[in-house]
């Protein structure tokens, strides 16, 4: 970047600094020395680079809106094969597999909800780092579940604590270090439809070095015809201890990924047989091949024991092989920094909390389009030279009025450039393009503290989210489209008691300009529009209830009601793609650490409309299961986890399609029939 373009945010971050740091030493009313209500101090070997557990749940409680934590010890004791299988009972998450491989529909809030593949709409994060390429999609395969200490998830605005602000909000996936995780892990998978997966975990400390190794492999046949994947991958970090100030975290992560892609049946083919592939999956050999190799650092500085201030920066190299209805090969090289201050003190006799920090990311793409001959790339058909650049500006700041109120004023600031050369003119038409899209996103919040364990909570917030070039270039005859923008309100309870734990959300968003990609009725990309105005509102509820000594209940409740507002073409109709109601519920009994039975539910009591012409629907759904497993030794625990016991037949996601015109297309991915998996894991 220029100098000119860095110097404003960076004097922003330096008044900020300078001011929280004033604060700190400002005297209370009276002209007695002001002293902070809390102090968290950090035994001296733990790094700062990353939070402990409990420390990350007492940050993520100090939101002004909904946030949610998944202890990475909870869903080990099951198959973990998709993200589904660890954020499924995350409040606020709607997370739908496709023929049960990792790419999913993931969305928080209607976010992105058009996508089963790359996603979007959410920013995904390792330790506070990017994975997102700088045009804001993701993949799937670039994380594992397995690998992660914890997963935090903020909803919606609630993720300016990252500078996000999407729709959707942000999910953080943090690493386990040497410090937190066992020195040696050793675990096996294996079960129905050829599902074999293995971990090997290795993790230690030495003086003021630790470091934490991860290498996971898997394979599967899968339930439908054509649905073999085969996954390598490794991730790890290495941390170090400079002084009692200054602390040093280096990441790697190395992924693999070979999937088969069965395609979308009819709904008459799916009830017939589903596990049958798409005539077209097969004719093309349709699939995805996924490589990444990423590299990513992290500074932190404690000048205090109540401020932090983080420098992050990342690389990645990513290589894609995707013959569809075309063969789409791309790479891809995305780089970031992102400096970021966090600091508690007082400010005028109050206790003050300060977050803001400033990110860059620039990314690169080399998009090369084939005509597809039975999966081997034919022709060129096209060729394109992209470039996303992002800059981010983010301040949050709270304020405790009284011991029980705080008050959060916060704001992003974002410029963000999307440029697309066309190397291939077709037809004498260059679809090269040029977009720029920047806007203020503000943030207003209030808690009010209960007691020590509960809380209200209401925010108000705005969010920007450019379009990626998925939506810009993806498919025949589409032009640069615009930014999407949303104003949402939220209220909300978060409860956590000693048998009790209750996250309560609800919230209602105004959006223009939404981005909604449309397919055909084969699946192909018909390319995005904005649409008008939309709203997205609904309720988020996550339970935890622990009844006497061995009885647990567990549930995730999604209510969902997401629209047109008065569109030319589509009037008051429901946005296409997202069951109206998800529930996701388990009654675990666990007399002792040797063993637990647990029943589960998944359920969808209504249909979901497959095209915003609201003519044509996927019906509902209800699938029940049972885990069981228990710690047989000091060292091993085991697990057996049966899914779909009635065999049902049902659709798991589907396409998003404009009109499907009362018709049945093929536009329907089945879930898995009848499976049982079982495990074993050994721990030193």
């Amino acid at each position: 970047m220029r100098q000119r373009s860095l110097r404003s945010p960076l004097l922003a971050i330096a008044i900020a600094f300078a001011f929280d740091a004033a604060a700190q030493t400002q005297d209370a009313p009276g002209g007695e020395p002001a002293t902070l209500e809390t102090v968290r101090v950090r035994g001296p070997d733990r790094p700062r680079t990353v939070d402990s557990l409990e420390a990350a749940r007492a940050r993520l409680d100090q939101r002004a809106g909904a946030t949610a934590l998944v202890d990475g010890e909870s869903y080990r004791d099951r198959r973990v094969g998709t993200l589904a299988d660890a954020l499924g009972y995350a409040p606020g998450v709607f997370v739908q597999p496709r023929f049960g491989a990792e790419e999913a529909r993931l969305s928080i809030r209607g976010s992105g909800l058009q996508r089963t593949f790359h996603g979007r709409g959410l920013e995904l994060l390792q330790d506070g780092s990017p994975l997102n390429l700088a045009d804001g999609g993701f993949d799937f395969q670039s994380v594992d579940p397995l690998a992660a200490r914890y997963i935090e998830v903020y909803r919606g605005a609630n993720a300016l604590e990252y500078g996000a602000a999407t729709l959707g909000g942000a999910i953080d996936f943090v690493s386990p270090t040497g410090y937190d995780t066992a020195p040696l892990t050793l675990r096996a998978e294996a079960g129905a439809f050829g599902h074999r997966r293995g971990q090997l975990a290795l993790a230690g400390v030495s003086g003021r070095a630790d470091a934490y190794l991860s290498l996971g492999g898997s394979r599967q046949d899968g339930f439908r015809d054509h649905a073999a994947q085969e996954n390598y991958r490794w991730f790890g970090n290495a941390g170090y201890r400079f002084g009692e100030r200054l602390d040093g975290r280096v990441y790697l992560t190395h992924v693999d990924t070979r999937s088969a892609l069965p395609g979308s049946l009819t709904l008459a083919e799916a009830r017939r047989d589903p596990a049958l592939a798409a005539p077209a999956a097969l004719s093309q050999n349709q699939r995805r091949d996924y490589r990444l190799d990423r590299l990513a650092a992290r500074l932190s500085w404690t000048p205090s024991a109540t401020g932090t201030l983080n420098l992050s920066a990342y690389y990645a190299d990513k290589s894609l092989d995707h013959p569809i209805f075309q063969v789409l090969r791309q790479d891809s090289r995305d780089l970031g920094l992102d400096l970021r201050w966090r600091g508690e003190g007082r400010w005028f006799g109050r206790r003050n909390l300060l977050v803001a920090g400033l990110a860059w990311a620039q990314g690169e793409i080399d998009d090369r389009r084939y005509f597809n001959l039975a999966g081997q790339a034919g022709a060129p058909s096209n060729r394109f030279d992209q470039r996303a650049v992002n800059r981010k500006l983010y301040l949050e700041n709270q304020t405790w009025l009284t011991p029980a109120w705080v008050v959060s004023l916060g704001a992003q600031a974002l410029d963000a450039k999307r440029r697309s050369r066309d190397r291939l003119i077709v037809g004498g038409r260059d679809e090269s393009f040029a977009a720029d899209y920047s806007g203020i996103s503000p943030k207003l919040g209030l808690r009010y503290l209960i007691d020590d364990r509960a809380q209200l909570y209401a925010n108000l917030s705005r969010s920007l989210e450019p379009p990626s070039f998925g939506e810009l270039s993806g498919g025949p005859g589409i032009s640069p489209v615009g930014k999407q923008r949303a104003d949402s309100a939220e209220l909300g309870l978060r409860l956590d008691r000693a048998a009790l734990s209750l996250d309560l959300a609800l919230y209602r968003a105004r959006l223009r300009g939404e981005l909604l990609s449309l397919s055909d009725g084969q699946g192909n990309p018909l390319g995005t529009i904005n649409a008008g105005r939309t709203l997205h509102q609904g309720v988020e509820l996550g339970l935890g209830w622990r009844i006497g000594e061995a009885w647990t209940v567990s549930a995730n409740y999604l209510y969902n009601d997401f629209r047109f507002h008065g569109d030319r073409v589509y009037g008051d109709n429901d946005l296409a793609g997202v069951a109206p109601q998800l529930l996701r519920a388990e009654l675990r009994w666990s007399p002792d650490p040797r063993l637990y039975i647990a029943p589960n539910l998944e359920w969808t009591p209504q249909d979901t409309w497959i095209d915003h012409a609201n003519s044509y629907r996927a019906p509902g759904y209800r699938i029940v299961g049972l885990r069981l497993g228990g710690r047989a030794a000091p060292h091993w625990s085991w697990f057996a986890d049966a899914r779909n016991l009635g065999d049902r037949r049902w659709i798991a996601s589907s396409n998003v399609i404009a009109d499907a015109r009362g018709q049945d297309g093929r536009n329907f991915l089945p879930g898995d029939g009848r499976a049982v998996y079982v495990g074993v894991e050994w721990r030193d």
